[in-house]
């Protein structure tokens, strides 16, 4: 590994976003250094995988480095800081997933509070260039005005995740604004694709469509989610990386104002759909009829996502291009050729 050359490093390298833009990286010639602790809340076979896919695609070995490691391990996470120097940090490292924080609520406050704290002391320590940082769209709650926008309040998490993911944004901005830490935060909007998460609807009901077993529908169906397809995330991500906010001074009256070096973007599709249509996909992808359970919705649950993503597109351009027909087959291929169905 040439550390000269200031790799980014990417926490969370084997998860779902962090082995995709590991790759984006890597293929635009830009040395990675990958951290994961690779936990047991999901199969670590396919977070493997995952690495061994990165791997494989490798045009020079010598651009890519893994470690297994926490971010909670803050002496194992400032050496890796002090060997590499890294000048950009992505921090996708986080316990995930709604319904898991309902039985297991200190994990994620150890991960993502904890774990997110001694981060941000490390590109506090070691003066990083720019974090950009993983929150979710979790963060609105039971949010009622459409579409979400981030000037909305974000003060009524309805689960522990949302919780902590708020918890990082507000410790996020205290850090750049104290020690002037360029720092990106993006709310993600339901991500799918290949590779991704078992534990999210999309592989769960895939998988129960191909076994054809049942898959429960929480509120009877009358949900909608903002689908969005790794690839656009991916580019949004990588975009956002070299460009970081700067801080400014502003004189309004007699009075100077400073502004943080502190953004936060929704990053989505801004097109909901409703549950029922995505499955129906999944139905006509798959070949196979779904066989569909209706019942009441969970704890923690949302009804509806939907993001406005205009501040992003003024900031970077963003536009995702994938279709929801087109990305839901790009993820049935995937999903066939990795589980041999």
């Amino acid at each position: 590994m040439n550390t000269k050359s200031n790799p980014i490093l990417i926490t969370g390298a084997a998860g779902f976003i962090g082995s995709a833009l590991s790759e984006k990286f890597l293929s635009n010639g830009i040395n990675v250094i990958g951290l994961d602790n690779l936990n047991e809340y999901y199969d670590t076979n396919l977070k493997k995988d995952r690495i061994k896919n990165i791997e494989r695609n490798l045009v020079n070995p010598k651009q890519w480095r893994f470690i297994k490691a926490s971010i909670t391990n803050k002496e194992k996470l400032n050496s890796i800081f002090y060997t590499y120097k890294p000048k950009i940090v992505i921090n996708l490292a986080a316990q995930a997933g709604v319904r898991y924080s309902l039985k297991k609520p200190l994990e994620y406050i150890n991960s993502n509070i904890v774990g997110f704290g001694n981060v941000l002391e490390a590109c506090r320590e070691f003066e990083i260039e720019h974090l950009i940082y993983a929150s979710s769209s979790s963060v609105y709650g039971g949010n009622k005005k459409f579409p979400f926008e981030e000037s909305h309040k974000v003060d009524n998490p309805i689960n522990i995740y949302a919780a902590t993911k708020i918890s990082n944004e507000l410790m996020a901005n205290a850090y750049s604004h104290l020690y002037k830490i360029p720092a990106t935060g993006l709310r993600f909007f339901t991500v799918y694709g290949p590779w991704g998460r078992p534990d999210m609807a999309p592989m769960i009901f895939a998988k129960s469509i191909f076994e054809k077993k049942a898959i429960n529908i929480f509120n009877y169906g009358k949900m909608q989610r903002d689908f969005t397809f790794i690839t656009d995330i991916i580019e949004g991500i990588f975009r956002c990386s070299f460009k970081k906010p700067e801080s400014y001074k502003n004189i309004i009256g007699n009075k100077e104002t400073f502004a943080n070096p502190h953004k936060i973007f929704n990053i989505g599709n801004s097109q909901p759909i409703e549950l029922l249509e995505f499955i129906n996909l999944l139905e006509k992808h798959i070949g196979i009829k779904a066989i569909k359970n209706f019942t009441e919705i969970q704890p923690g649950d949302v009804i509806k996502t939907f993001s406005n993503t205009n501040k992003l597109k003024n900031w970077i351009d963003y536009s995702p291009s994938t279709s929801i027909d087109r990305g839901v087959s790009i993820f049935i291929k995937w999903y066939k050729d990795y589980y041999n169905v």
